[in-house]
């Protein structure tokens, strides 16, 4: 275990430079006091590393001082192999370097890893992009992450669907969701998302900008998928829905519209059918959801919900109730044989 932990410390000093204790011991999950003992273990065994008191003060390892990554075990080398995401690293502009790093990571290996290590491309590929879409084009991709890098401000020229506007903007991160980029910035006090493959030009304005230092991509990226999830959801429908194949409106609708209906749901009465308000984007793609329930859910309100489904389940029977055409429904030729 401290084996483990010592490897850590060398590599955090090795990756972020001079750090604090308290700094060291909150990434480490120990006390102040294991940091400095583990300091001194290191010094012990050899590794140029070395804290300085006073107010700039801190730990580090002596300037040029790298370690080979031998310690690394199985499923760590694995691990860095699965790490990126080549496609994703080209749309950044960052194809060879990554090629370079992995690289460097098989010549760091030790021989025993590096043969399994070369067959993780073999045997396994991310593919991102969901399933029946074509990845959008980003040709300004790569001009937003060097804009990102280095917090420079950048001037765009984006596609709003409805008119092309204007925007200069402080690039705070890049997110890539189901295959397509999204670009978060500080445009003045507010922070916005923006769709990469609308934008349409971008050119840096050579100015930098200070990061806001309680932003969080990750954090902050959820909460606003989660908003917009919500916005989305404008009609909604009371049901009832056997509890039987409740679960059937976790692949009709969208998580966000499942966690709202389930939190609405009532005890089950003492046929085993629950009633539930269930949200939609619309009454027609409401329809759609509800209709792989067929009876064993209904309808209770709104009115014109309830007209739509009765409609759409006439048509259906007029279509079906005469069986297919090359095989008559047995109904259907007793009809014909009487008349």
């Amino acid at each position: 275990m401290r084996a483990s932990r010592l490897v850590q410390l060398l590599l955090l000093l090795q990756t972020r430079g001079n750090s604090t204790g308290p700094e060291l011991a909150r990434q480490l999950e120990v006390s102040v006091r294991t940091v400095y003992r583990d300091v001194e273990a290191l010094s012990a065994a050899g590794v140029p590393i070395y804290s300085a008191p006073g107010h700039a003060g801190g730990i580090r390892l002596v300037d040029g001082y790298r370690t080979r990554l031998t310690g690394m075990t199985t499923a760590e080398a694995d691990a860095v192999l699965l790490g990126g995401l080549p496609a994703a690293a080209a749309d950044l502009g960052l194809g060879t370097v990554l090629a370079t790093a992995q690289l460097k990571v098989l010549a760091a290996l030790p021989p025993e890893l590096r043969g399994r290590a070369t067959r993780i491309a073999e045997r396994v590929h991310l593919d991102a992009p969901g399933w029946f879409r074509r990845p959008d084009e980003t040709p300004a991709l790569a001009a937003v992450a060097q804009a990102l890098w280095h917090d420079r401000t950048l001037r765009l020229r984006y596609d709003r669907r409805d008119k092309i506007v204007e925007r200069t903007l402080d690039p705070l991160g890049l997110v890539l969701k189901a295959g397509t980029w999204y670009l978060v910035a500080r445009d003045g006090t507010s922070i916005r998302s923006y769709r990469a493959g609308r934008i349409l030009s971008v050119e840096s304005t050579g100015e930098t900008f200070h990061r806001p230092g309680d932003f969080d991509l990750t954090s902050h990226w959820q909460h606003a998928a989660d908003e917009f999830a919500r916005a989305m959801l404008l009609v909604r429908a009371r049901c009832r829905v056997a509890t039987s194949h409740l679960r059937l409106l976790r692949i009709t609708l969208d998580p966000a519209a499942v966690a709202e209906a389930m939190d609405s749901a009532t005890e089950p009465d003492e046929h085993g059918w629950v009633e539930l308000t269930v949200p939609s984007e619309s009454y027609e793609v409401l329809t759609t959801a509800i209709l792989p329930l067929g009876e064993f859910i209904e309808v209770l309100a709104p009115a014109e919900l309830r007209a739509q489904l009765a409609a759409t389940a006439a048509a259906m029977h007029a279509r079906y109730a005469q069986g297919h055409p090359d095989h008559p429904h047995p109904s259907a030729q007793k009809y014909r044989s009487h008349t």
